[in-house]
């Protein structure tokens, strides 16, 4: 079973940037989805950004031409990159993998994620 390891979250500033980055200890190059949600205090997790094996991306409105998903097959590795950051996008921040969206949704096993507060 891949493992998967957030990093790169933080306290910035509203308007500022951040790159979080998902590191998985075995191959992602036949994974057909991967994704970055996020959950808020009190509010239910959220996809907010996924990414097929053809390149194929998928962000929800709340973050759609601010964040941007890529992956690196060869470092298996997923980023987010976050620009233009507002206090509502303070959250933890987790990556995750699977075959559809849906069993990606459906994934029991959540990592710790990383935290994103952003301050106004």
């Amino acid at each position: 079973q891949v493992q998967l390891v957030e990093s790169g979250g933080g306290l910035v500033q509203a308007g500022g940037s951040l790159r979080l980055s998902c590191a998985a200890s075995g191959t992602i190059f036949s994974v057909n989805v991967v994704g970055w949600y996020r959950q808020a205090p009190g509010k239910q997790r959220e996809l907010v950004a996924g990414i097929t094996r053809d390149g194929n991306t998928r962000y929800s409105d709340s973050v759609k031409g601010r964040f941007t998903i890529s992956r690196d097959n060869a470092k298996n590795t997923v980023y987010l990159q976050m620009n233009s950051l507002k206090p509502e996008d303070t959250a933890v921040y987790y990556c995750n993998i699977a075959q559809s969206y849906s069993l990606m949704d459906l994934a029991g096993n959540w990592g710790p994620g990383t935290q994103v507060t952003v301050s106004s």
